[in-house]
């Protein structure tokens, strides 16, 4: 009967810890047993006091537990800070936030003047640029006078024998295009010329393009030069004829480049005047331009 009593002891204090205030009961009632057990008491008076103990000890130990798990399974209270009426709010989702992101930026950008692209500029209807008339100092010096001509629009001086050497001028003249636009590059600063070359009657594109690039370039404070040969006919009447080719300086334009101004080397009393776009392209014709 010892042995059983112990082991029931040993069971009790081993038990889970939320249980430990129903084995120490445990262990006042088996103490008792084994002191009656000590004194002699009758072996049967002994087992219905012991059983009569146990009985009355088993729903106490039941009772001690059952409010020892209550007190663990229930929730510690929460504090009036954390009660549905004053806790934080949720935070939105990652994606809804990138999505009110996104929008605002989108929103800043449709009204922010340096984040949007600004449109190019329309070149004015017509514009005449400021430039230095000089007539050609020799009968074949047209293409040296017409580049200086046209450089003097941009603001440059060159005079008229340091362009011919540039050029390859001789008594036959200056070669093609190619040799304008080279030496205008070669001053004008960025290389800004092109070479366009006419091999036989202009198409109308051909005469689109040299519309285009003579507005272009005296909007940009740039002249043309262009080799010429035959004849053409100006806006008032006037007849002007080169059959073994010469070169002119385009300086400026109106009707929005349908009509172009010309600066002629070959004759200081008619300096300058105005011819069609269609009739200087066909004048170009076989030629090319410096533009």
């Amino acid at each position: 009967m010892q042995h059983h009593l112990k082991r029931q002891l040993r069971r009790l204090t081993t038990h889970r810890p939320y249980q430990m205030a129903a084995g120490s009961a445990a262990v006042l009632v088996l103490a008792a047993g084994a002191a009656a057990l000590a004194a002699g008491v009758d072996d049967a008076a002994t087992g219905q006091q012991r059983s009569a103990a146990v009985a009355e000890t088993g729903p106490r130990l039941d009772d001690v537990a059952s409010r020892a798990q209550a007190r663990v399974a229930t929730p510690a209270p929460t504090s009036p800070s954390a009660s549905p009426s004053t806790s934080a709010p949720v935070s939105p989702s990652p994606s809804v936030t990138r999505a009110k992101t996104t929008a605002k930026v989108a929103a800043k950008a449709t009204v922010n003047p340096d984040l949007t692209r600004k449109a190019t500029p329309k070149p004015p209807s017509s514009k005449v640029l400021r430039y230095e008339y000089q007539a050609q100092s020799t009968y074949y010096y047209c293409g040296p006078a017409a580049v200086r001509n046209a450089l003097s629009a941009a603001g440059i001086e060159r005079d008229q024998d340091s362009l011919a050497a540039q050029l390859g001028t001789t008594e036959m003249g200056t070669n093609s295009a190619e040799d304008t636009t080279r030496v205008l590059n070669a001053v004008v600063k960025g290389d800004p010329y092109r070479t366009r070359m006419f091999v036989g009657t202009p198409s109308d594109a051909q005469i689109d393009r040299l519309r285009a690039d003579v507005v272009a370039a005296v909007t940009d404070k740039r002249a043309v030069v262009a080799n010429v040969v035959g004849d053409a006919t100006d806006t008032d009447g006037g007849w002007h004829s080169f059959p073994g080719g010469h070169y002119i300086a385009v300086v400026g334009y109106q009707n929005d480049g349908r009509t172009v101004r010309i600066a002629d080397s070959a004759d200081a009393s008619l300096p300058a005047y105005w011819v069609s776009t269609t009739t200087l392209a066909n004048w170009i014709a076989t030629r090319g331009y410096s533009a």
